[in-house]
């Protein structure tokens, strides 16, 4: 009886297994029967360009597809336009899928391999024209998996604007969006297949603004006060200052405003600064010190002072329970090889870089081995699902959408991106984000082991306070 009764239950695993795996191929299948769709979407918002909070014609395009997939459209959420929440399902499990689309200032590109502006104000150096469309495509053919399966739970897409800068989902975070969401998956363009984990870095920033007077420079210069001298004044300090806090630190700025002519002595004058560490409260720290400095600056200039803060970011809080799932996807699903014509348009990419050799076109083709990295160090990127990771379990993967070796945030970038090469790897972030909330919905363990990580890792003391306060979204913040 009991050889019968271990039998029977070997034999319902492996239908269960079975099961599974049918449903993936559909899965895949699926996505595979829209790629034409889906690559025009990301193609239509590559040109549309839009920068953080102008995303209208973006945020429109990808609202209407989850809208005709018969998704629950919330617009404008949490004080901004191009944000939204689109719903399809009822009950637990929750599960959220992030999406991005807004696009960098300054790089814009034509589809050509060679550095040629298209004559806009921004590019997709990020690629989060591909961001957006893959999400969108990943939660679409889960919604058709559940509406024909009868599954269980509620599916949401997060439509997540003006990441580059502007923090668009701490307001989201800040007003309770993922508040009831189980588990979040995302993902991002890059140069390899990975779903490996490593810090991303808390960070803030301000607009410094001085205020002097304007004079004659050579005729009455005893009577102006120089705004530009205060921004030069802190920027002295600031840089001074690096060599007393803690090395992983990374602090940028740039002058946006220093004056309008050398004959007048700037009543006016701007400075934009970053701040970033692993750790927030080093943030926090750094920061009270660079006001300082620029408290000192205006004083020592005779001139005013007040500061705008623009965006702030906590660091990535891991999850290696959802990575893993992740990981195992992105397996399944494999990597891509290039076309004769995408390995010509790659290596005239590759022949733009400044030094060193430039890595094989094959790893394309590969996904790299899963590795963690839980300890904090220098280096490396910012992102405001930052904060989602410590509202809700939350894990994403890479992509080789960008040529291997390119610079993130580059002209090179902005081509790709708007290439099959870009298209390519899209797709298999949509596969793997589907495949992985296929796996959330249908194993509760797997949910479970994430959310007690999850709660761990916060820590029983934990209260989210946004790095950026209590201010409204800056939806003017690139002017």
């Amino acid at each position: 009886m009991k050889k019968i009764t271990l039998l029977s239950m070997a034999l319902g695993m492996s239908f269960t297994v079975f099961a599974q795996n049918a449903d993936k191929k559909k899965l895949i299948s699926s996505l595979d029967a829209k790629i034409a769709v889906y690559n025009k979407i990301s193609k239509d918002i590559w040109g549309f360009a839009e920068m953080g909070y102008q995303e209208e014609k973006s945020s429109a395009l990808l609202e209407t597809q989850l809208e005709q997939a018969g998704f629950k459209m919330e617009k404008g959420v949490a004080g901004i336009p191009t944000a939204f929440v689109a719903t399809y399902g009822s009950g637990k499990p929750v599960i959220a899928i992030l999406a991005e689309y807004d696009a960098l200032p300054g790089i814009s590109q034509t589809e050509s391999p060679f550095q040629e502006s298209a004559g806009g104000k921004a590019g997709h150096g990020c690629g989060h024209n591909l961001f957006g469309t893959a999400s969108v495509a990943a939660a679409i053919a889960v919604k058709d998996w559940m509406a024909q399966s009868g599954g269980k739970g509620t599916l949401k897409v997060m439509g997540c604007p003006a990441e580059e800068g502007g923090s668009g989902k701490v307001y989201m975070v800040r007003a309770g969006l993922f508040s009831d969401v189980d588990a979040t998956l995302h993902w991002h363009p890059g140069n390899a297949n990975s779903a490996s984990i490593a810090p991303w870095l808390a960070n803030k920033s301000a607009k410094f603004r001085f205020k002097g007077i304007a004079a004659h420079a050579s005729a009455a210069p005893e009577k102006g006060r120089s705004a530009l001298d205060a921004v030069e004044a802190m920027d002295n300090m600031v840089n001074m200052m690096r060599e007393h806090i803690p090395s992983d630190t990374r602090i940028h700025y740039v002058i946006t405003r220093g004056g309008e002519a050398p004959n007048v002595v700037p009543a006016f004058a701007e400075v934009y600064y970053y701040v970033r560490n692993p750790d927030m409260q080093v943030v926090k720290e750094v920061w009270e010190r660079m006001v300082k400095a620029a408290e000192g600056a205006a004083l020592g200039t005779g001139t005013k002072m007040e500061y705008e803060v623009i965006g702030g970011t906590y660091n990535m809080l891991a999850n290696v329970a959802l990575s893993t799932v992740m990981d195992k996807n992105m397996r399944l699903v494999g990597g891509f090889t290039y076309t004769t014509e995408e390995k010509a348009f790659a290596e005239k990419i590759q022949s733009t870089f400044q030094g060193g050799k430039a890595p094989s076109l094959a790893g394309t083709s590969t996904v790299g081995p899963f590795t963690v990295e839980l300890k904090n160090s220098a280096g490396g990127a910012s992102s405001d699902v930052g904060d989602v990771s410590w509202a809700t379990p939350t894990a994403g993967v890479f992509t080789a959408t960008f040529v291997p070796g390119s610079s993130g945030h580059s002209w090179q970038n902005v081509a790709a991106a708007g290439n099959t090469i870009g298209q390519k790897g899209m797709m298999i972030a949509a596969k793997t984000i589907a495949l992985s909330a296929y796996d959330l919905f249908k194993t509760p363990e797997t949910l479970k082991a994430a959310t007690k990580e999850f709660n761990e890792r916060k820590g029983p003391d934990y209260k989210y306070e946004a790095l950026l306060g209590d201010r409204k979204p800056a939806l003017d913040y690139r002017k």
